[in-house]
Parts: structure tokens; sequence; C-alpha cells
């Protein structure tokens, strides 16, 4: 039996049931010190705004580099841009991309073409679930919300572990029907040793990107 105070009531109302595994998001890009470091923070800091902290947490967010920079801090202007979102860039580390982060991960996007072709030659089984954040921004906002399953504030995780893999699911399906305009419209570039007003030009870039993301996996709009 688990211990007092772990674990949820299962039906009968005295047997332990563990909690849902949580939905694990995984950013890419080159160094893990620009931007999957702005898109991980912006992206928590989405969720916290639309749902509080502790109800964010059946989503959980976080990157990694294709050529990371294992250990070392976000570029000073990466935790400027953050700062200037009101994400808090405080406590990063750079990580090189393993497998393990691919095999945990339920959904990946990415910085690039480039890298998601490197994410998906990993194996894993990754490709359904690995797309450029500019090219999941586009499948979602193609997907019809009402056929996504509602939010349950009953569940322990709200319900968002379940619609979080409906939405990677029904995005996967529309890949090959809802075609970019142009290769360069799926990419984010890099910013790395330009001057803080393309790191904030970027930033916002990614923030645009982000916002149907985060609308869709919540189904919560950003607040006015």
């Amino acid at each position: 039996m688990a211990p007092l105070g772990r674990g949820i009531a299962g039906p009968g109302g005295d047997t332990p049931v563990p909690p849902p595994s949580p939905f694990r998001i995984l950013h890419v890009s080159t160094g893990n010190v620009c931007r999957s470091p702005i898109t991980e923070r912006l992206h928590r800091h989405a969720l916290e705004l639309r749902l509080g902290a502790a109800r964010s947490g059946g989503l959980l967010v976080e990157s990694a580099g294709t050529w990371g920079h294992e250990g070392a801090p976000m570029e000073t202007h990466a935790a400027t841009v953050l700062t200037d979102y009101g994400a808090d860039p405080a406590g990063f580390l750079g990580r090189e991309l393993l497998d393990e982060h691919v095999i945990r991960a339920d959904l990946v996007l990415t910085a690039t073409r480039d890298h998601r072709a490197q994410v998906i030659s990993m194996g894993h089984s990754a490709g359904l679930r690995t797309f450029t954040l500019k090219e999941f921004n586009r499948l979602v906002r193609a997907i019809d919300p009402a056929t996504l399953p509602e939010p349950d504030p009953d569940l322990p995780d709200g319900g968002l572990v379940e619609r979080a893999r409906a939405l990677v699911g029904a995005a996967a399906a529309l890949r090959g029907w809802l075609l970019a305009p142009n290769p360069e419209s799926d990419e984010v570039y890099d910013p790395y040793g330009a001057p803080i007003t393309f790191f904030r030009s970027i930033g916002d870039e990614i923030n645009q990107a982000l916002d149907p993301v985060v609308t869709a996996l919540t189904g919560l709009p950003a607040r006015a």
C-alpha cells in the first residue's frame, strides 16, 4: 500500500492509484543556449499563466541541443529576452540531446528542419511525434478544437495528457496534407552571436509560434 499522502484513491476509495505520467514536450535546437532555452521557458511561462503552476504539471517542458553545450548557461541575450516576457531564465543548464530524451518525449518540437531530421534519424519511432515548432503551429491551427478531448478538472492531470496525445496524433495525420508555403517558413533562425535586437525578434517569433500551440494543448486562450 502506498504511504499516506501518496497516490490517488481508486474507485473504491481505498486503493491508491499512482498519478498519471506527465506529457513530455522536448524543444531542440543546436547548442541549447539560445533558441531552445527561450522556447522552453516561454512555453512553461505560457502554461503557468493559463493553468496556474499547480495544474501545469501535467505538461512537462524540457530542451536539449543536437550539439548541446552540456552544463552551459543560456546566452545572456536569451536570458534578457525571457525577462522581457516575464519568464524566468534562472537555473538553466544546457544539455546535449541523448537517446533517452527522445525516448521519453511525447512531442519533440525543433527549431529547424535539420534538427527535425536529426531527431528522427535517432530512431525510437520519433517520426510521428517530431515537428518543427512552426510546422506544429501551422498544423494545430488547422485542427478543430471540438475534435479534441475536453480538459477535465476532476482528473489528476486535468485531462491535459489525453488532450495532448490526441493533438499530436491529429497533427501527424495532417502533415502530408497541409504543407508549408516554402521550406523557410518552418524555420527559426539561429541568433547565436547576434545583437540583442535580433534575439528579441527571434523571441517574438517563438512567442507567436507558441501561442496557438499552448491554446491547443490547454483548451484555454491567452489572457488579455
